[in-house]
């Protein structure tokens, strides 16, 4: 865009030229007629048809759901309801050229005015596409906003921002701030990134991968992912031990906050990082933003949780490499402890006994301490099920089983599980599962360090 060059020039002649042809044409955007006439603006539909084609957007959109937050005149808008999708435009105020474009093409687009930090999903839905094009340098609050479009997205989201440098030419993401009308004399430009910052902000907003497509006259177009790429598992998946809060270490899990998760793990792989940890969580992907060995096989990977993940149970699982993905363990997310209770057991399988697994204290657990763990003697096991497939669950959530004995004389199986430290004290169920049969609630009373 000339408005970056123009700064750095110490004029802003070109962007005044350009808002002078733009108050002369009355749009931004060309806009097609149904009879082939074209409604005349600022940008062509060269230019346009060049915009959208740096992202892969299926030619056919039929049963999809499309968000073009930023619609202006409303191009792209109507270009997705072209292919088929069911599409929703959103812009800041009324824009007069949009619903004329609207009317003249006899389009169902619907129009929305709103920031997009206020876009609440519970009212608008979900999309499988959404296009910020044109719209981020333009607010104060990038990095909450781009959480709001991941939030709204369940499949991808086509990002296009200006950036300050046109090609590429660093790999530390840095960003400029605009006080005042230093970038092109206009009040709403309020910052501009480079095209590292740009995929790192898509990243930490809470897409699972960014791919960065081209920049053109400092335009950058990055796509961005919800879930991870169809690729072949064929290596045996590692061990899921234990998700917990990052931060609060124990199973209070918002999609409504800033919350991370942390997924511990055993693999055998070694040289693993952000980039080949996978982490899922319902049904998006979870970039890590740490993965750390701990020691043996023993490994830790930190990751936001996903934005727009649905109120109840969500499964969590990893895969790393080439591997499959593990046995899924599932946490609650925004559901108080007591929606949390077990509805339906089964009297398959039965807890007879539990104990501390450090201290073997009965009927408790210990938390607050390293290596927090409860074993639990379970009747109903068959001798064949895999350890994979076998959990107790505290109060609902998952613990994944780290130990299954094999039958004793009186026919019960040991089980043990991991319980994240920062637990508070108090009594919790405790159940066991076997696949999709969980057993009749027990009871187990955590406490605090060695009290008994």
């Amino acid at each position: 865009m000339s408005g970056i060059k123009a700064r750095h020039e110490g004029t802003t002649e070109a962007i005044r030229e350009l808002s002078q042809e733009l108050e002369t044409l009355g749009r931004y955007h060309s806009i097609e007629l149904p009879d082939g006439k074209i409604l005349p603006g600022l940008q062509t539909v060269e230019q346009l048809r060049y915009r959208i084609a740096q992202h892969p957007i299926p030619e056919d959109l039929r049963g999809k759901r499309a968000l073009d937050i930023g619609a202006w005149d409303g191009w792209f808008s109507f270009e997705l309801e072209g292919r088929g999708a069911a599409v929703t435009a959103v812009d800041v105020t009324r824009i007069a050229g949009f619903l004329e474009a609207r009317e003249l093409r006899k389009s169902k687009v619907e129009y929305i005015i709103s920031d997009v930090c206020r876009l609440d999903p519970a009212a608008v839905g979900t999309f499988d596409i959404v296009l910020f094009f044109g719209v981020l340098y333009h607010l104060k609050h990038p990095l909450l906003a781009l959480e709001r479009v991941c939030q709204l997205t369940t499949d991808m989201a086509c990002i296009e921002s200006l950036v300050t440098d046109d090609p590429p030419s660093s790999a530390v993401p840095l960003m400029e701030f605009y006080e005042g009308t230093e970038l092109a004399g206009q009040f709403d430009n309020w910052i501009c990134p480079n095209v590292a910052c740009l995929m790192a902000f898509c990243r930490t907003a809470g897409f699972a991968r960014v791919e960065f497509a081209s920049v053109r006259e400092n335009r950058a177009h990055v796509t961005c992912y919800r879930k991870w790429p169809e690729i072949p598992r064929n290596d045996p998946a590692p061990e899921l031990i234990l998700v917990e809060n990052a931060w609060s270490r124990d199973h209070d899990f918002s999609a409504n906050r800033d919350d991370y998760f942390t997924v511990w793990f055993h693999s055998g792989e070694t040289g693993l990082d952000c980039e080949n940890v996978f982490v899922q969580a319902g049904p998006f992907g979870c970039r890590p933003v740490m993965v750390q060995h701990a020691a043996g096989t023993m490994w830790q990977a930190n990751a936001k949780l996903a934005p727009g993940l649905a109120r109840g149970w969500n499964d969590v699982k990893i895969a790393v490499k080439n591997t499959k993905f593990s046995a899924p363990a599932r946490i609650p997310v925004d559901l108080p402890r007591d929606e949390r209770v077990l509805t339906r057991p089964s009297d398959e399988i039965r807890i007879d006994r539990i104990i501390d697994g450090k201290t073997y204290a009965p009927g408790i657990a210990r938390v607050g301490v390293p290596e927090s763990s409860v074993s639990a003697w379970v009747a109903g096991i068959g001798e064949g099920t895999a350890m994979s497939g076998v959990a107790l669950r505290l109060d609902g959530a998952d613990l994944p089983a780290t130990y299954v004995s094999a039958l004793d004389s009186s026919g019960l199986r040991q089980v043990n599980a991991m319980i994240p430290v920062g637990m508070a004290p108090g009594e919790y169920s405790l159940s066991a599962r076997v696949g999709e049969i969980e057993s009749i609630l027990a009871v187990v009373r955590l406490v605090t360090g060695r009290r008994s």
